[in-house]
């Protein structure tokens, strides 16, 4: 397994990642998330959330800038995550039942 950053040792990766996967329920991800993130990690992370679910939806960019008050840099860069990264954000999209009407 392969990570984007690699300064951190790949094991350390693995256990965040296992971590998440053992999650059961929407209140204890909440409660973790708040924990370890600060509020402002926090709503970058929803931030993104919510325009990758605009850009399946096939939303322009600029709309999407106006809607959630970002720059179109940031959306630009979950534009490409969503088109050329893991497949991760689509496979969320699909389990969450997200509309999806771009071909991604």
């Amino acid at each position: 397994m392969q990570d984007f950053f690699m300064t951190i040792p790949p094991k350390h990766y693995r256990e965040l990642y296992e971590l998440f996967a053992a999650l059961n329920s929407e209140k204890e991800a909440a409660d973790f998330l708040k924990d370890i993130l600060t509020p402002q990690e926090l709503d970058s992370v929803v931030e993104r959330w919510q325009e990758v679910q605009l850009l399946a939806q096939g939303v322009p960019q600029r709309k999407i800038a106006e809607q959630l008050g970002i720059s179109i840099s940031k959306i630009t860069r979950g534009s490409r995550a969503l088109q050329y990264g893991t497949g991760g954000l689509k496979r969320m999209l699909k389990k969450m039942k997200k509309p999806i009407n771009i071909a991604i």
